[in-house]
């Protein structure tokens, strides 16, 4: 049995409905220490999941689990980034880990981060760029990299970012160098969070998949075609899970699923 932390943040109502219990850390106390004791209070009856994925939130990976849940297999997943879930690979506490990190020496997303013990299991590709409302004359018609640029130089053009960690906040802070426009510090952890905020008002850009800019009826500049791949401890390759995984991956109804979602197959 292992105990993950969800992300920070003050939604109290949201973090309870996704735990499977808690436990009291003392007022004074910043948290708990990895490895120490302590007493957990389950909520409700869940068991534990078949199979554990931490890293990079996204759409596709809910489609296939969505094909493993229809078998039978429970999975369990925490957006806490690609960088997050690299991390998470290495230490071996998930079965696999969701990224998209591009290695800026060698413009190569994710086989540049490998390290003894990880495999890299191909997953599939997906176009990040930046969203803003339709009829946005600010952003109406300019190339990706251009719309950064301006915005991030108008005091009055408010941005929603990505968590730190998470590939795509990586994507955006190499194109803004060290600037730090209105609302850098407004940090969600999913495309649907940057897409929602943009659609309500609540910002006027962010950076995000072309799936989910489309679901939310938004203006779309592309900016990357970045590879979404899969980071799998070797201890952990042979586990029935990981297998139906593997092959739920491979499996032509998976396939024809991620293709009307937007996602080319590897």
């Amino acid at each position: 049995m292992r105990a993950f932390p969800l992300g920070k943040g003050s939604g109290s109502v949201t973090a309870f409905s996704q735990a499977d219990g808690f436990f009291a850390i003392p007022a004074l106390d910043q948290g708990a220490e990895a490895g120490a004791p302590v007493r957990v209070r389950r909520i409700g009856t869940a068991r534990p999941p078949d199979l554990t994925i931490i890293g990079s939130h996204c759409l596709g990976l809910d489609a296939v689990l969505e094909v493993l849940a229809a078998q039978g297999i429970g999975g369990r997943t925490l957006a806490v980034g690609s960088l997050g879930g690299l991390a998470a690979a290495r230490r071996g506490e998930c079965d696999l880990a969701g990224a998209h990190l591009l290695d800026p020496a060698t413009g190569s997303y994710n086989a540049p981060f490998l390290v003894p013990d990880l495999r890299l299991v191909p997953g599939w590709r997906r176009l990040q760029g930046v969203v803003h409302r339709r009829g946005d004359p600010r952003f109406e018609g300019l190339p990706g990299p251009e719309a950064i640029r301006r915005a991030a130089a108008d005091p009055g053009c408010l941005l929603v970012n990505r968590n730190a960690g998470s590939g795509t906040r990586i994507l955006l802070d190499g194109m803004l160098g060290r600037t730090r426009p209105p609302g850098y510090a407004n940090q969600p952890k999913s495309h649907n969070a940057v897409a929602a905020a943009v659609a309500q008002g609540r910002a006027d850009w962010g950076v995000a998949i072309a799936t989910v800019a489309e679901s939310y009826g938004l203006g779309f500049l592309p900016l990357a075609d970045e590879h979404y791949d899969f980071f799998l401890p070797e201890a952990r390759a042979a586990r029935p899970a990981v297998q139906a995984f593997l092959a739920a991956l491979q499996a032509p109804g998976t396939r024809t699923r991620l293709a009307a979602l937007g996602f080319a197959v590897a």
